[in-house]
């Protein structure tokens, strides 16, 4: 018997609404697989938990979820919350905790979905980017000098790694042999204007793609991947950036393929000595948070990207199965899809045709 630990941390906005429809899909498709059984430890840590304790998460919090298989979590922030606290404060430490250093976020334009791009139909954009994930932009290095005065001077540092560069390069390239796509692996930087950590990025990528002949590359200036992006979603396979241009991207390939609501992440432990977190990408959606308005897909083929990371292969497909029905017979989706359905009612839908 298959048994897991998953660490489920709902978070903050709409992330306990579609976390609930995530769980409840993966609970189905374990009573439906023989053998499969998720332990589920709920973690209450977010913005609520930072007004009681002036923290996101407890001092420990970290070496609680040490101990799981997998964490899956919803969203994080708050209005009234600066967002470097809410960020700070939870996600990025955990992702550099637990080394999760390979961000995979794919975008699919699928069938009974409508991309804001003209003239693309399903099918015609199926990418995925590859993000590094726990140092470059985004590594906390820095600090303020004289703060208050005149002269206040701010300094934030890129940290650009041998191991974490070529880590996340050498995953894209392995990514496009298996998946056996357009067989093309896009890097994207800013080097023209970045003259150490850019430059040294396509020293890498150049050093890496050697290994792999048969893969072809191209390097684009994070500008220039952006416009073709929106223009020419369609020529893209594996697109591999630093945290930075990758976060960016893979927002606007989340909204080019019909909505940010199918947008799912996984952050993975390469070596899997730690838990890998799974997510949807669209943030906490103030806007709409209590409503039962959101989208719950994103959750769920993150869900499926959670029990693909654990060999759970079989039931991984089956969700996907499931989530593709919903999309093309456009019976029940929700209002960013064109539908009128609630959250709760796409997550019954998911489960019903698990069943079927």
């Amino acid at each position: 018997m298959a048994e897991y630990n998953l660490a489920v941390i709902a978070g903050d906005g709409i992330g306990p609404e579609v976390i609930a429809q995530g769980r409840k899909v993966l609970e189905a498709v374990a009573a439906q697989s023989e053998g499969l059984f998720f332990r589920t430890t709920e973690f209450p840590w977010g913005s609520d938990y930072y007004r009681e304790t002036g923290r996101m998460m407890p001092e420990d919090g970290l070496g609680q979820l040490s101990a799981c298989d997998a964490v899956l979590f919803g969203a994080v922030g708050d209005p009234d919350i600066p967002d470097h606290i809410t960020l700070q404060g939870i996600l990025l430490p955990m992702r550099r905790a637990f080394d999760q250093a390979i961000c995979i976020r794919p975008a699919v334009l699928y069938p009974g979905v409508a991309s804001p791009v003209a003239g693309k139909a399903a099918g015609d954009v199926d990418l995925v980017i590859f993000r590094e994930n726990t140092e470059g932009e985004y590594a906390p290095v820095g600090g303020r000098l004289y703060p208050g005065t005149p002269h206040e001077t701010v300094i934030q540092s890129g940290v650009f790694t041998r191991r974490g560069t070529e880590r996340i390069i050498r995953a894209a390239f392995e990514h496009c042999v298996r998946r056996g796509g357009k067989n093309k692996v896009t890097s994207v930087t800013k080097s023209n204007a970045q003259a150490f950590s850019m430059v040294f990025w396509d020293e890498v990528f150049a050093e890496v793609a050697a290994d792999y002949p048969q893969v072809q590359t191209e390097s684009l200036l994070v500008d220039r991947a952006a416009m073709d992006l929106v223009r020419w979603p369609e020529d893209f396979d594996v697109i591999v950036a630093s945290n930075l241009f990758a976060d960016i991207l893979s927002d606007i390939a989340a909204v080019v393929t019909g909505s940010m609501g199918l947008a799912p992440s996984a952050n993975i432990n390469p070596e899997g000595r730690f838990p890998s977190m799974f997510e949807p990408v669209h943030g906490a959606a103030f806007d709409i948070a209590g409503r039962n308005q959101a989208n719950p897909l994103a959750t769920i083929f993150a869900v499926a990207m959670l029990l693909e990371h654990l060999g759970e292969t079989e039931a991984a497909q089956r969700v996907n199965a499931a989530v593709l029905r919903v999309l093309n017979e456009r019976i029940t989706l929700t209002a960013d899809l064109g539908g009128t359905a609630s959250t709760q009612q796409v997550g019954d839908e998911v489960v019903r045709l698990l069943g079927g």
